[in-house]
């Protein structure tokens, strides 16, 4: 039964990103309506291009057991999941927090929303938070 999904991300380092884009992928390839929400360190990560990058040793040991596994980096999947109709939403308020201006997100997020207009959208749908 495809439902909605929201996936909450604040952090952005690999073990998280990974967490959040293979199961929005997974979730939007099995026909759910899926919504990564872009929070703080998250938020920066992919303002920046650094989106599921390797924060400690840890993390660059397993993208290196992933790659040899043929398992795509988490900035790929969360491509390929938007690409199949994920979105990718942050908080208005938030996003002024993190000293970015909407419009400078454009390229990065499908909408920029305020909060009582995200937490409309969350009714009645999973949410995850990472």
């Amino acid at each position: 039964m495809a439902g909605r999904v929201f996936f909450f991300l604040q952090h952005a380092t690999y073990e998280p990103a990974f967490q959040a884009a293979s199961m929005g992928i997974t979730a939007v390839a099995m026909g759910d309506e899926v919504y990564f929400v872009f929070a703080f360190d998250a938020l920066r990560q992919l303002a920046s291009g650094g989106f599921g990058l390797p924060h400690t040793e840890r993390e660059r040991e397993a993208l290196t057991r992933a790659e040899q596994l043929g398992v795509l980096p988490p900035a790929r999947m969360l491509e390929e999941a938007r690409a199949l109709g994920a979105k990718l939403i942050a908080c208005d308020t938030t996003v002024r927090i993190c000293g970015f201006d909407p419009e400078d997100l454009r390229d990065r997020l499908d909408e920029v929303m305020g909060l009582a207009s995200l937490w409309r959208l969350t009714e009645g749908a999973r949410t995850l938070a990472l």
